[in-house]
């Protein structure tokens, strides 16, 4: 037998592709499963997206900073200096917008 060439009968081919069938199925019958994120969850995820968000702000920040400081080392007299950086805002939570409860008559 050379390396590489495997031959598979037909029965061999037919119960992978059971098998490859039997997991696909379970895999997309798990994710439909699942249930939808409680109003807590969901804030916490919405948080983290937000801090996420700012701290890459602000690595951006700090890296246009390095840019400028190695850009004005090397710079020649007469030519313009490198453009200024934009500090970030501070940090604020995201707004949470509570669902109003139904009006009893």
């Amino acid at each position: 037998m050379k390396f590489g060439t495997t031959k598979l009968s037909k029965g061999e081919v037919m119960k992978n592709i059971g098998i490859f069938a039997i997991c696909a199925l379970v895999c997309v019958s798990s994710y439909a499963a699942l249930p939808p994120l409680s109003e807590e969850a969901q804030l916490a995820v919405n948080l983290a997206k937000a801090k996420a968000a700012y701290g890459d702000k602000v690595a951006a920040y700090q890296l246009c900073q390095a840019q400028n400081r190695v850009a004005d080392h090397y710079r020649v007299a007469g030519t313009p200096s490198p453009a200024a950086c934009i500090a970030p805002p501070p940090f604020e939570a995201p707004v949470v917008q509570a669902a109003e409860a139904p009006k009893v008559k």
